[in-house]
């Protein structure tokens, strides 16, 4: 292993590498692992589109200083906006 492997920001050990096998090797609750469901929330009833957006680096950099100051998301930013044309 390298000596620089991290996660978040925290070094991973030889220890913590074996602790980790020997959970594997006692075995896992498949049915508890199947109920913590899987991918990012919904956000309503409906499934949610993902959509690309090409932007320039100067509205980039709007997009994340507005984002910053609000405390919000790229993607909160742009969904209000969106919902503020039909206002």
């Amino acid at each position: 292993m390298a000596d620089n492997e991290t996660i978040d920001g925290v070094p991973v050990t030889e220890e913590q590498i074996e602790a980790w096998a020997s959970e594997a090797e006692r075995g896992y609750d498949v049915d508890a692992l199947k109920r913590r469901g899987r991918g990012r929330p919904g956000r309503g009833a409906q499934a949610s589109q993902v959509i690309a957006l090409r932007l320039t680096p100067d509205e980039v950099a709007a997009l994340d200083a507005r984002a910053a100051r609000e405390h919000k998301t790229r993607s909160d930013l742009i969904r209000e906006a969106l919902t503020a044309l039909d206002a």
